[in-house]
Parts: structure tokens; C-alpha cells; sequence
């Protein structure tokens, strides 16, 4: 029992920050900003407020996006603490190593994989079902059977239908992104800082236009009354709507696991978790105050409500029957699907970055290229790997497993916080958790209560997928992990000593 909760220290993990100079610390605040928008800001914008508006919470769908922002950010900060003290690229899974032992480690980091290969995973099909429908709305026809999962039976042009054979869209993201991420950090971070522009200008762009169609009228009432069951309006309405879009806000931790390739960690990681979560936060209040102010809630349940609310609003010139407005919200929508695949690409390949570098994986996987500083074997196949079920899988239940991992995440990390304070509270810490014992229990709280919301069949797979995850702890990771043989060497030299003595 005492091995499997074994932990690294801080200062150790303090120095190996300071010393390990294998990957590139070139990114400042403006790019650790940029990473978490581009991580944040995906379909979520797009869709879930015309859902939830229409199905929980009315013109409230601003309160449910408030409450999901401050369920985040005491997440985030919990982030930023630690990000500032042990800057490197494991993010939760340091975390966990340094305070709560290897098995809650090890957790985190197998649990880590359902947050960002399938989180990357499942938004390569949906960049893919939007590139589809963009082409089509400019008279570039991709071939049905090349464009969704295996074995969907796809409508061709002739009527007939026919077994998909693969999905060829989500491979070419996917393979554009990991080459990216091989090449170097640097040009990763320029190429999702310029498509962050792209939506965010998207974005403003409808804030702007549409803001002068409101009505005030369809913000009454602004909390319509409950139908008698609960989560169809009310103030049950707006919790469980906060619970909804609380999914639109995954992806601003996935900027701790490139802390290791930060200029300053100690001062701009804090900057990049928390900024990010705030700017997206001020935006998605934004757009749905404007969605429900334009048309009646009622009428947002549909796959573009923003499209919909931007014709609704005039914005709606057409060029040979074609909403230019129409197109520009799903160029925006590729655009923002491209970062979000890039970031959970790059944090998923630090993350096996680390556990390689800790022994937990095999030593392969922590190896740097020597030209372009980055960790390009883990790159590769973490890239191939997301490329492939991508390219042969629906989405199903992705979405709900990805939101399970990161509920995890959000608990294990404030629970760390609030541990290491009260066993080493002597480190300094540059950033430092406001109410520390408030916001981590809160965080904790907040993230459990959001997971029990969930559906049994993703506890299911949750479960079966630790039960994997276990069983390959048992039979590797704890054999080779460096504080095992650490171990190891101590007790030989305490016996060698004991047989002198004798």
C-alpha cells in the first residue's frame, strides 16, 4: 500500500523544471491566452445556447452560463496555483504524483486520455461535418461514403445508399495538426493564435451586428415559469442548463500542460488559464443575451440557432441563394473546432510526455527531437491513434465520456490544492489560490455534483475504462516507475549496510 502512494516531491519536480531545457520555452502570456480561447471556444457557442435556452432555461441561459463560468474558475485557479509552482507538462497528473501518491497519478493521467484523445476525437468528426456542409454550401460535393464513420449508411447523389468505407475529413485534420505539433511549439501556438482571430472574429462580428435587432419583449419572462418537471425552466431550469454549457468551458486546463514550454510559468501561467476562462465567459453571456433578445427562446432549438438568430437580425445577405452570414458562422466553427483539436492534441502528448519521463509509460515515448525541441514520437501516435477512431467512429457517447474525464480532473486537482497546503504549506508559491478554503472544496463540490448529473451508461464506460487502466498499472507502470526502483536501490544499500554491520 505504501508504494502505490508513493509521491514525487515538489522540489524535486521544482528542479526538474529549472533544469530540463529538452523543450522550447518560448510561449508568452498573449499564446498561453490564445491556447486556452482556442481550447474553450468550439461548437459550444454555436449550438448549446439555442439548445438550452429552448429546452431549460429561456432568457436565464445567461444565468446557466454564468454559473458554469464560476464553477470553472474555481477550477482554474486551483490550476493556476499549481501551474505556478511546479511548472511542468503533466498538469493534473503532476499534480496528483506530487501530493496525493502514483495510483491517484496514474488515475488521473489514464483518465486524462478520455479529456483529450477523445475530446480530439470527437471533435475531428464534428470539424469534419462542418467542413462537409460549408463545401456544400459553395458547390464542393465530398463524396458521402468518404465522409462519416464506417459502416454508416450514407445517401449518395443517385439516390442509392451505400456502407460507409471512412471518414476522410477528420484524418486530414487530424494528420495537418500533428504535423504541426511535431515541427515545433512555436509555429503551433502562431498557427492557433491566427485561427483564434478567425472566430473570435466571427464572434464579435454577430455581437455587433445583431445587438441593434433585440427586442426587449422576448426577454420576458427572463426565468419562464417551470413546466412541473424538473430542468424544463424554473430556477431547475437554469442549474441544469448550467450543466449543459458547463461542457462548452472544457479545455482552459489543457494550457497547464504547456508549462513546461512557457517563458515565465511562474507569472504567465496563471495569466493564460485564468484570462482565457474569463474572455470566453464574457462572450458566451454575451451571445446569448443577444440570441434571446433577437428571437423567442422558443425558437432557438435547432442545429444553427446563431446562423438562425443572424438572419433573423438582417445580417442575412445572400449571394446566389447562400447566406453569406451562414457561411461565416461555420467558417468560424471550422475554425474553432482546428484549435480545440490542437490543444487536446498537444495536451495529450505532454501528459504521455511525462508519465514516459516518470517510468509509468515506456521511455520511448518521452524521446525530444533534436532539431525541432518537441516530444514527436508521442505526438505521432498520439495523432495516429485519434486519426484512426476519428476516421471509422460515429460520436455516440464521446461527448459525455470526455465530460466525465475532465469532471475528474477538476476534483482530483482542487482536492490537491487544499492537501498541499496543509502538508507543505512552507513552498512559495507565486500565484496563490484567493480563499483557498472556500474555492477548492467549492470546486470539488461543483465538479462531483455536474458528474453524478450524467447518465449511467458513461459511468459504465468510465468504470470498465479504469478497470483497463488498472490492470495495466499492475502489470507495467508500477514495475518501472523511477520512484520504484528509487525504492528499490534505497533498500538494497539498507541491507548491503545491515550485512556489513554483521
Amino acid at each position: 500500500m505504501k508504494r502505490l502512494f508513493r509521491r514525487r516531491t515538489i522540489t524535486d519536480l521544482q528542479f526538474e523544471a529549472h533544469n530540463d531545457q529538452k523543450l522550447h520555452r518560448v510561449l508568452g502570456p498573449l499564446n498561453l491566452t490564445m491556447l486556452g480561447i482556442g481550447a474553450i471556444v468550439g461548437t459550444g457557442i454555436f449550438v448549446l445556447t439555442g439548445t438550452v435556452a429552448a429546452q431549460n432555461s429561456g432568457p436565464a441561459v445567461v444565468l446557466s452560463f454564468l454559473l458554469a463560468g464560476i464553477a470553472s474558475v474555481f477550477a482554474a485557479l486551483c490550476y493556476s496555483e499549481f501551474a505556478a509552482l511546479v511548472p511542468v507538462s503533466g498538469s493534473a497528473y503532476t499534480y496528483a504524483y506530487a501530493t496525493l501518491g502514483e495510483i491517484f497519478a496514474w488515475i488521473i493521467g489514464w483518465d486524462l486520455i478520455l479529456e483529450y484523445a477523445v475530446g480530439a476525437i470527437t471533435v475531428a468528426i464534428g470539424w469534419s461535418g462542418y467542413v462537409v456542409s460549408f463545401c456544400s454550401s459553395i458547390g464542393i460535393h465530398i463524396p458521402p461514403e468518404l465522409s462519416s464513420a464506417r459502416g454508416t449508411f450514407v445517401t449518395l447523389a443517385d439516390g442509392t445508399q451505400m456502407a460507409a468505407i471512412f471518414n476522410l475529413p477528420a484524418i486530414v485534420i487530424v494528420f495537418i495538426v500533428t504535423t504541426l505539433l511535431v515541427v515545433g511549439i512555436k509555429e503551433s501556438a502562431a498557427f492557433n493564435n491566427v485561427i483564434v482571430f478567425v472566430k473570435l472574429a466571427v464572434v464579435l462580428l454577430f455581437i455587433v451586428c445583431a445587438a441593434s435587432a433585440i427586442k426587449t419583449a422576448n426577454w420576458h419572462p427572463f426565468i419562464p415559469v417551470n413546466l412541473g418537471k424538473f430542468g424544463q425552466f424554473g430556477w431547475s431550469g437554469i442549474t441544469m442548463g448550467a450543466g449543459v454549457v458547463f461542457f462548452a468551458y472544457i479545455g482552459f486546463d489543457a494550457v497547464s500542460t504547456a508549462a513546461q514550454e512557457a517563458k515565465n510559468p511562474q507569472r504567465d501561467m496563471p495569466i493564460g488559464i485564468i484570462s482565457s476562462l474569463l474572455i470566453c465567459t464574457v462572450l458566451y453571456i454575451l451571445v446569448s443575451a443577444i440570441a434571446t433578445g433577437v428571437m423567442p427562446y422558443s425558437e432557438l432549438d435547432v442545429p444553427d440557432p446563431i446562423a438562425k438568430v443572424a438572419d433573423h437580425a438582417g445580417m442575412g445577405l445572400k449571394v446566389g441563394g447562400v447566406s453569406l452570414m451562414a457561411l461565416l458562422i461555420k467558417f468560424g466553427a471550422i475554425a474553432g473546432l482546428s484549435s480545440v483539436i490542437l490543444v487536446m492534441l498537444l495536451g495529450q502528448s505532454r501528459v504521455f510526455y511525462s508519465m514516459s519521463r516518470d517510468g509509468l509509460l515506456p521511455p520511448v515515448i518521452c524521446q525530444v527531437h533534436p532539431r525541432f525541441k518537441t516530444p514527436w514520437i508521442t505526438s505521432i501516435l498520439t495523432g495516429a491513434g485519434v486519426a484512426f477512431f476519428a476516421a471509422l467512429l460515429p460520436v455516440r457517447e464521446a461527448g459525455s465520456l470526455c465530460s466525465i474525464g475532465t469532471l475528474l480532473a477538476f476534483a482530483i486537482v482542487c482536492t490537491s490544492v487544499l492537501v498541499l497546503r496543509i502538508r507543505e504549506p512552507h513552498h512559495k508559491r507565486a500565484f496563490v489560490t484567493p480563499f483557498v478554503w472556500f474555492v477548492a472544496p467549492a470546486g470539488t463540490l461543483s465538479a462531483l455534483v455536474l458528474m453524478a448529473s450524467l447518465p449511467w451508461p458513461t459511468w459504465r464506460r468510465l468504470i470498465v475504462w479504469f478497470l483497463i487502466g488498472m490492470i495495466m498499472y499492475v502489470v507495467y507502470s508500477r514495475r518501472h516507475s523511477k520512484l520504484h526502483h528509487g525504492m528499490l536501490a534505497k533498500a538494497h544499500l539498507k541491507n548491503e549496510g545491515g550485512s556489513a554491520l554483521k
